[in-house]
């Protein structure tokens, strides 16, 4: 069945101005570039798909494609983010790195159950640096933190409100 994630992918301005950033900054390696011609249905195409990877081999991918409009907006946290996890003692020296570099950056967010920092990539997505807390384990675990009720109340109230 599902295994493990291989990549998400996203679009990019700039594939340059993206390797900058997740190469040069957090630190992934740009491990694959495929350049794109021609669509599996035949339509002639001009896109480049880089992949950079994460220390379990998964990918987060991006596709640069100028000849096809694409609304680039900043994103609230709710609306996407990519969670990116990591140990505890890179938040603090990432932060000020963030900072340093000028790049959008805030944090350390508690979550109860991880930390985060943020930064906003050049294509305005939010990138979270997360790291696991002691009780991250119980907190991720349906037998004990009643996901299932939580989601059921939410679609009862959603359902009266709305």
């Amino acid at each position: 069945m599902l295994r493990k994630l291989h990549h998400n992918a996203y679009r990019c301005r700039d594939s340059e101005e993206t390797r900058r950033f997740y190469e040069d900054f957090l630190g992934m390696r740009l491990a694959s570039s495929l350049e794109i011609g021609k669509t599996k249905t035949g339509r002639k195409t001009a896109v480049l798909h880089t992949f950079y990877e994460l220390d379990d081999g998964s990918y987060l991918a991006f596709f640069e494609d100028p000849d096809t409009p694409f609304d680039f907006k900043e994103q609230r946290d709710f609306d996407l983010h990519i969670a990116l996890e990591v140990d505890r003692s890179v938040l603090e020296p990432m932060l000020e790195k963030g900072r340093a570099a000028d790049i959008q950056t805030r944090g350390v967010s508690d979550h109860h159950f991880i930390h985060s920092i943020y930064f906003r990539d050049p294509n305005g997505y939010v990138i979270e640096l997360t790291a696991r807390l002691p009780n991250h384990a119980d907190a991720m675990n349906p037998d004990k933190n009643d996901a299932r009720g939580i989601l059921d109340r939410w679609q009862a109230t959603k359902s009266a409100s709305f």
